[in-house]
């Protein structure tokens, strides 16, 4: 762990601890008594070679005035005890993650019980607390999982190849080579399984690096449910081959309580006339697969993954004894659609106008408090070199992205690729990205969007691209 050093900030008045000090205008703080997000005084953004790129919350310095102050009262972030930037931004080479990512961690929103995501979390957990009461499966609770894993845990004890995407740092945020923030709460199952453990279900924040728009956000969260079926009832599977154990009578009761169980969850979410079907669907970690659709607003939604245990990952976890299914489903998706949230952004505001909307327990639907007009910038640069030259480092679409969320942070709504081409000649390649920028709680202005876009064309160059 990097040097910490204590005293106070003359750009920022705020005391505490310094964490990480990118420049003379960047540092990082963890106030004292208690962990904070990072803070940036707007001058100068930092160089790539740092491995962060800027922050998502703004300070005003003496001699400039932030334009991000808020116009509405703003709650006092609640933080749990993962709330820790200086955690996640060591000082490695394949360190990814930005401060921006940084100050999102340990926010729990799925244990608030009054947001929207800590509600349906507890609407869930109560339907299995209830199938406990019926069937006799009691279904351990786990909502506070340490937020980095390893490597093994989340890719190689769920069968995830070393090729795969989504274990390329474009896609996933690394601490170090071998550690990362989960990209999803399978991450956990291994462990839960050594452990003993039949029946659980494990809830938290997961991190992807990801496309922006209104349903997409780099943190969000998940649950993820997991039951081994009665020994008992498995006992004529035992010693059979993999293409018996898919024909036999034992995986077929298997499934039928998997599907029985997540239909009475989305009766017990939506209604019990909530029309339903099922499609075949692969994940490494379990055969057979599914995904569960509903109908809802006059169209098919997807609303969850799941399938039957794999016989490998029940190995990998000494229970080749058993046999089960898991399921796991995104929060956001399913608030966003019970409570009729439009944007995913909303999720994370600390905005009152937001939360003095929903109460513990109830599903209410969201009423618009402001509707602000969209600022529209566009970007365009040369990607690589041409044939002849040198072409240096790929352009990575996800590297723009987080870029641009550590200039604006959630003042981004929405970047779309509106032109691309490749030079005939030449053999340069060019994108142009049209960046929606729309603040929730008031009007933006034309100069404070420009100050963002200025500060965005002079960070391009660090991922190898040169402005058009």
């Amino acid at each position: 762990m990097m040097a910490m050093a204590m005293g106070m900030s003359a750009a920022t008045g705020v005391r505490g601890r310094v964490i990480r000090q990118l420049s003379p205008n960047h540092t990082t703080f963890i106030q004292s008594g208690s962990s904070i997000t990072s803070i940036f005084c707007p001058i100068n953004l930092p160089r790539r070679n740092y491995g962060v790129r800027g922050f998502s919350t703004f300070i005003s310095t003496p001699h400039q005035r932030s334009p991000f102050k808020a116009s509405t009262p703003l709650l006092t972030p609640s933080l749990g005890k993962y709330a820790d930037p200086a955690r996640y931004l060591a000082p490695h080479r394949s360190n990814n993650i930005t401060p921006h990512i940084a100050s999102l961690v340990g926010r729990d929103l799925h244990l608030r019980r009054a947001h929207p995501i800590g509600i349906i979390r507890t609407k869930i957990q109560e339907y299995f607390s209830a199938l406990s009461q019926s069937t006799g499966t009691d279904y351990k609770i786990f909502d506070a999982e340490d937020p980095i894993v390893n490597s093994q845990q989340c890719f190689d004890d769920l069968l995830i190849p070393p090729d795969h995407p989504g274990r390329a740092p474009n896609d996933t945020y690394y601490v170090t080579d071998s550690t990362l923030l989960r990209t999803h709460t399978s991450a956990h199952q291994s462990q839960h399984l050594r452990s003993g453990i039949d029946a659980f279900l494990c809830s938290g924040d997961v991190y992807r690096r990801d496309e922006i728009d209104a349903t997409h956000y780099p943190a969000f969260h998940q649950m993820e449910g997991v039951k081994l079926m009665d020994q008992n009832l498995m006992e004529k599977a035992n010693g059979i081959s993999e293409e018996e154990w898919l024909k036999s009578p034992e995986c077929q009761m298997v499934v039928s309580d998997l599907k029985s169980t997540l239909e009475g969850l989305m009766d017990h979410l939506f209604g019990p006339t909530t029309q339903k079907r099922w499609n075949e669907d692969f994940f490494p970690f379990t055969q057979p697969s599914f995904e569960l659709e509903i109908y809802h607003n006059d169209e098919w939604m997807e609303v969850l993954g799941c399938g039957i245990i794999h016989e490998q990952v029940l190995e990998i976890s000494n229970r080749s004894d058993r046999r089960g299914w898991a399921f796991g489903l995104g929060l956001e998706r399913l608030a966003m659609i019970l409570f009729k949230i439009p944007d995913i952004r909303l999720f994370w505001t600390e905005d009152e106008r937001f939360h003095s909307q929903f109460e513990e327990g109830k599903i209410i639907e969201f009423q618009p408090y402001s509707k602000f007009p969209p600022v529209f910038k566009d970007i365009a640069f040369w990607t690589c070199k041409g044939d002849n030259e040198d072409d240096g480092k790929d352009f990575v679409e996800n590297d723009f992205f987080d870029l641009i969320r550590s200039v604006a942070g959630d003042l981004v709504e929405k970047i779309e690729l509106i032109d691309s081409f490749t030079h005939p000649k030449t053999g340069r390649s060019s994108r142009c990205y049209r960046i929606s920028y729309r603040s929730m709680d008031r009007s933006l202005t034309n100069e404070e969007i420009d100050a963002l876009q200025f500060k965005l064309r002079d960070e391009c160059p660090s991922l190898g691209c040169e402005l058009r």
